[in-house]
């Protein structure tokens, strides 16, 4: 059986939208005038990788993010032995974070010093399309392009 989305979804085009935000908006409002929008399809086309740069990358930012999620580890360990085992000291999963914080710090630093200063800064990366077309079963695609029509006309 294969998915539905790995192939070019058939219909005909009812509208086409500069951001995905507005096709939704558009496949919303066809379903709040109850229309079966299980025959629509949201189309990306001409899709571009975009990578926001977010900031410098340095040392200390790897050694803080590395102890931020050790020390997390150490304290979910710590907690699971001090809840689990016998006699323990309430000070464990204090001294398990302290320890995880050091060895995600370190390992940190190893990562980044492994790169040899080939991508010193930090980014989020995302796939972007062009335009979103609106894909329509054929049976009911003359109803959808009225009722966008509508919403044309309201938002003007």
């Amino acid at each position: 059986m294969t998915s539905p989305l790995r192939e070019l979804p058939t219909g005909l085009p009812i509208g086409t939208y500069p951001t995905y935000a507005k096709a939704q908006e558009a496949v919303d409002y066809l379903s709040d005038n109850e229309f079966p929008v299980e025959n629509v399809t949201i189309v990306g086309s001409n899709l571009r990788l975009v990578e926001n740069v977010t900031g410098r990358l340095t040392r200390g930012r790897v050694a803080t993010a590395g102890a931020g999620s050790g020390a997390l580890w150490g304290l979910f360990i710590g907690v699971f032995v001090m809840l689990f085992g016998e006699g323990v000291t309430p000070l464990v999963p204090i001294v398990a974070a302290a320890i995880g914080a050091g060895v995600g710090a370190i390992s940190g630093l190893l990562a980044y010093a492994a790169t040899g200063g080939k991508r010193d800064f930090t980014s989020n990366t995302g796939v972007v399309a062009t335009s979103y077309e609106l894909v329509c079963q054929p049976a009911v695609a003359e109803d959808a392009r009225s009722l966008l029509g509508r919403l044309a006309l309201r938002d003007g």
